[in-house]
């Protein structure tokens, strides 16, 4: 994520923000330009969802709503209270999930209706009232594009209550997005490759394992006591697919954040005490993100995002500490979890424009 200038006054802006503090100007955010427009008067129309669920992109060209907007197939119950403020904190999480796709060049298309597997939709659903102990149950998932994600997620309350009863030790609605959204391109970017499948199944596995026998196994008897030298969380080691989700995640965590980190000019150069030798040399032109403005420009490597990543991991668990709260990043990425997260980002950064499948 980076930071935008109000393109009224220049004043700075954050990606939620529908209002310049400076100048009072009504902005919209651009998703084709990455930037924020002038809203109100100016003849930008805003999302139809403006009111709903305070969206403040601008709408899509002749259509009511957004980008992004027009991704949600069913939106929360508004008249159950409480569903509104839970809808808002949702869309914000996927506004920058939406955000990090946009960035990598990767196509986000709505579904055209029931029969289309191609396409992505949301449904933001919630547990049917009443519903108590052993009742039924809506899943956060993914299903051939369809992500459906419970709403009750949005309160950091419940939230907490399913991560600690889950054996967690990190869970964001934001997290959440990613991860599906993973388990969605990898049906666009890997099956039906035979060249990008055999990679995958060389680092993460042979994904034809019975799924469901899996996760029961997982969840019976947990992650195997040496997961982490291979896998990114104990969950990614249940199944491939979900090694792939949760790498695909991280990968979106690290470099969305190095880039906010970026646009604030924050220095992150003590490389040297990270495994300088195995870094590559050479100016990178401040291209934290790797998705650069210029498509002529090479992406960056990964080992150099990654060793400032470890750089920026440790301050920041560091200053958590200090303040009496959980590591920012609770995680520690192994040579072969490296290795992982480095094939996600030569998709992403190389092969994902060019190869979209649509079997």
């Amino acid at each position: 994520m980076k930071l935008f200038d109000c393109p009224n006054c220049g004043h700075r802006l954050y990606f939620e923000n529908a209002q310049c503090l400076n100048c009072s100007s009504l902005v919209l955010y651009d998703p084709y330009e990455a930037r924020f427009l002038l809203g109100g008067a100016s003849g930008v129309p805003a999302c139809g969802n403006a009111d709903e669920c305070a969206c403040n992109w601008r709408a899509e060209a002749g259509r009511t709503f957004c980008r992004a907007c027009a991704l949600n197939q069913v939106i929360p119950d508004l008249s159950i209270d409480g569903n509104r403020r839970r809808w808002i904190r949702v869309e914000a999480a996927k506004k920058r999930a939406i955000y990090s796709l946009l960035a990598f060049g990767l196509p986000v298309v709505p579904k055209t209706g029931p029969g289309d597997e191609i396409g992505l939709a949301f449904d933001f659903l919630a547990d049917p009232i009443g519903a108590g102990p052993g009742g039924e149950r809506i899943l956060t998932g993914h299903d051939n594009g369809l992500i459906t994600l419970n709403v009750a997620e949005a309160d950091s309350a419940e939230r907490e209550r399913r991560r600690v009863e889950m054996g967690e030790n990190y869970r964001t609605l934001l997290g959440h997005f990613r991860h599906e959204i993973g388990h969605y391109y990898w049906d666009r970017l890997i099956h039906g490759d035979p060249d990008r499948l055999s990679a995958f199944r060389a680092l993460f596995g042979d994904e034809r394992a019975d799924y469901e026998q899996a996760l029961k196994a997982y969840y019976a008897n947990g992650a195997p006591p040496d997961w982490q030298q291979r896998h990114i969380s104990a969950y990614a080691a249940s199944h491939p697919w979900e090694d792939w989700a949760e790498t695909w995640a991280h990968h979106l965590h690290i470099t969305d954040t190095l880039e906010m980190v970026h646009a604030l000019n924050f220095p992150l150069g003590r490389l040297e005490t990270v495994d300088a030798d195995a870094i590559p040399r050479g100016d990178t032109g401040g291209r934290l993100h790797p998705a650069p403005a210029d498509p002529d420009l090479d992406p960056e490597p990964f080992e150099r995002i990654l060793a400032r990543w470890l750089v920026l991991s440790e301050a920041s668990n560091s200053i958590n500490r200090c303040m009496g709260l959980p590591d920012l990043y609770p995680f520690v990425i192994s040579e072969v979890a490296a290795g992982k997260l480095a094939f996600v980002h030569e998709l992403l950064t190389g092969a994902s424009k060019k190869a979209w499948n649509n079997s």
